[in-house]
């Protein structure tokens, strides 16, 4: 199924019933949505344009029967911003004729310049892209893939995004990648190049990762939000597919990540992109506490008005003053429960500890690491960090770095305490909410 929920400012969101049913055609998995303003597809009008939905229709008969052709494309609709839809009476509108069974998770776009819309597709170990004038009607337009890659890409999405230094625009390919991502499992990746409406032209070489932690995959950005041509929303799915379903949870299996802004920094001619949360969700801060200056010999446990397993920490190293070799957080619980998150000043890390995080035995998987991310002490000097009961999201240097971390404590960690070691760790201003 296709589930639904509707939200003012992605942070309170309220759900609705479910959206697209499975059918004779098969299941309802990933896709993407579009506000088909001219009435290209004629399901609507100019006055009442339709939202139109691009989704990858799997039989479930054809799989077991190990056909190749069982994953297809097809399409439905909506004239009451997205509340009810209408599947089109002749789906499919994209046939699998490729002879790979993996062709799924269409991301529709409209190409002002070119003129029509254009879906990216992955396909297996590469991404494919298609042209329609209508949504209905789809032709092959080119794919863009890694040389000798066998590793299976999913979720594609692609979007033009402006410098705001320079004006330029380039153009993003987002795709999953569901093996070997830099901490094991699966992870979401990024091309920056050009798009002209046919190929994408980008160095394969070049794939750069979103998010370096274990527990950011599927992230997709919204077609036709606000914020402006240098600015781009998107969320993500907060699990891995090593241990997305043995995890020990009940009446609820994952969730979403924090929704993060998207935009286009420039380093010596090289591209990359920042990633910070939403600025709505400063209205989620209750009591304030203020850490002031505060230097860190050994430990010390920190407490205020919050709670260690929801709150928001803003810290502020101050990468001259700090002399500790290794320095971080450590989350704890009575049950002897504990999550670390260090950095290595000498060799520019961060890492997260997970190991003793929680009753094991769900997965061996899950509990390998610690996981490492690269980071200049730098980026120290804005550290912003969410704790929500069994999520880590770190957001460092404006966003430059991104580490999310999913974790199953046997009681919430009610002990937060600041570490340094070989050293002192120093802040120069820090606040909790």
């Amino acid at each position: 199924h296709w589930g639904h929920a509707i939200s003012r400012d992605l942070v309170r969101w309220e759900h609705l019933p479910v959206a697209l049913a499975p059918d004779s055609l098969g299941y309802i998995f990933s896709g993407g949505s579009v506000v088909d303003t001219a009435n290209s597809s004629g399901f609507g009008s100019r006055e009442n344009p339709p939202v139109v939905a691009a989704f990858t229709h799997p039989n479930p008969e054809g799989e077991q029967a190990g056909q190749d052709d069982f994953q297809n494309q097809s399409i439905a609709y909506s004239l009451d911003k997205g509340r009810s839809w209408t599947k089109y009476n002749r789906n499919p509108v994209l046939k699998n004729e490729t002879g790979i069974r993996d062709f799924r998770d269409p991301k529709i776009i409209w190409h002002d310049v070119a003129g029509k819309w254009v879906m990216a597709l992955a396909v297996y170990d590469r991404v494919q892209f298609y042209g329609s004038q209508d949504l209905k009607a789809w032709a092959y337009l080119s794919d863009f893939g890694i040389p000798g890659d066998t590793r299976l890409w999913e979720c594609p999405d692609l979007f033009p995004l402006q410098d705001p230094q320079t004006g330029q625009t380039k153009w993003v390919l987002i795709v999953s990648i569901q093996q070997e991502a830099p901490n094991g499992g699966t992870a979401t990746s990024y091309f920056i190049g050009d798009f002209d409406g046919t190929r994408f032209i980008a160095n394969p070489a070049e794939q750069q990762w979103l998010d370096w932690g274990t527990d950011n995959y599927a992230f997709v950005t919204w077609d036709h939000a606000p914020g402006g041509p240098d600015k781009r929303l998107g969320i993500g799915w907060m699990s891995n597919w090593q241990y997305a379903q043995a995890v020990p949870t009940e009446s609820w299996r994952s969730a979403m990540t924090l929704p993060r802004v998207l935009t286009l920094q420039a380093n010596q001619g090289e591209y990359s992109l920042n990633s910070s949360p939403v600025e709505a969700l400063e209205g989620l801060r209750g009591e304030r506490t203020d850490l002031g200056k505060l230097t860190i010999a050994k430990e010390q446990e920190i407490s205020g008005t919050f709670s260690p397993s929801q709150c928001e920490l803003l810290l502020h190293t101050d990468p001259e003053q700090t002399t500790a070799a290794i320095f971080g957080i450590t989350l704890s619980n009575g049950k002897g429960d504990r999550l670390i998150l260090g950095f290595d000043r000498e060799n520019q890390q961060l890492w997260v500890d997970r190991r003793q995080s929680g009753p094991t035995g769900f997965s061996e998987d899950f509990f390998k690491g610690p996981h490492t991310a690269p980071l200049e002490m730098e980026d120290l000097e804005d550290l912003r960090i969410y704790l929500d009961v069994a999520s880590l999201e770190v957001f460092a240097g404006q966003g430059a770095l991104n580490f999310t971390e999913i974790f199953f404590p046997s009681a919430p960690f009610d002990t937060l305490t600041f570490w340094a070691d070989e050293g002192e760790w120093v802040l120069g201003s820090g606040t909790i909410f």
